[in-house]
């Protein structure tokens, strides 16, 4: 209400007869405390970038990445391993409430779960304090997703066969193999090449078999009576065959 010349009437004091734009003060004004956004600041974020990238290309050059050998399709008994940032989804499918027919739940519904619940915790738990004993409902849920987490992944280290991990991914020497001798053809009617490979590089299942040292008697003895992880009596094939299987093992040599 306008009463005079110039004189404006508010209900309350505090209130401003007239509101003005907040906008924030220059740079400028406050020296020695801030700086520009371009190009001071950014140039500082990419030298700082730049340093950080030199530093980790150094790293990958004088530590290689740990790469295996290539993969062999052919091989039945290999132990996968994800990356340590999955372990624990890794190890929640070897149960059995989310394995086998029921890897929905393991892979979908389990995991839906918990990121579903992680975004609806700010909804869930609308409190405006600060102590962890006054929001009993986002602390919860945190502890418990963390020590979950921990747990599984612990879990999946302490329970997973690091030798033969190691084993089964060490880079083996490439060998002149003929597919189309009597010999490979035997090694592959036989079933061998589920356990030692189609390169007979051998893996988690089967020894190598490339440069064995053994003469071809020793190597029909073991196909025929076993030795350590391998059983007897895996070799079905005729006394005929099995001289020629352990005559093209004896005989097989890398490059």
């Amino acid at each position: 209400m306008h009463r005079g010349k110039g004189m404006k009437f508010v209900g309350d004091s505090r209130v401003p007869a007239e509101r003005k734009p907040n906008i924030p003060k220059d740079y400028s004004e406050y020296p020695g405390k801030t700086e520009a956004f371009w190009p001071n600041f950014l140039l500082k974020e990419w030298l700082i970038g730049a340093v950080f990238l030199v530093g980790y290309l150094c790293l990958t050059v004088a530590h290689p990445s740990p790469l295996e050998r290539v993969a062999d399709p052919t091989e039945t008994g290999y132990i996968p391993l994800p990356d340590w940032y999955f372990l624990f989804l890794y190890q929640l499918l070897k149960y059995s409430f989310a394995a086998g027919k029921y890897t929905v739940i393991g892979a979908i519904i389990i995991p839906g779960l918990a990121f579903g619940a992680l975004m609806l915790a700010p909804f869930l738990d609308r409190g405006p304090h600060r102590r962890p004993s006054k929001r009993p409902v986002a602390v919860g849920m945190m502890i418990l997703g963390v020590a979950a987490t921990f747990y599984l992944t612990w879990e999946s280290v302490a329970t997973h066969d690091w030798e033969a991990a190691a084993e089964q991914g060490k880079i083996q020497v490439e060998a002149e193999i003929d597919t189309e001798s009597d010999g490979y053809k035997i090694y592959t009617e036989q079933t061998c090449i589920s356990c030692h490979g189609d390169t007979l590089g051998g893996g988690a299942a089967g020894a190598n078999l490339v440069d064995t040292g053994l003469a071809p008697e020793e190597i029909a003895d073991i196909a025929k009576n076993g030795v350590g992880k391998m059983p007897a009596g895996i070799f079905k094939g005729t006394d005929e065959e099995l001289k020629v299987l352990s005559e093209f093992i004896a005989n097989t040599t890398a490059k």
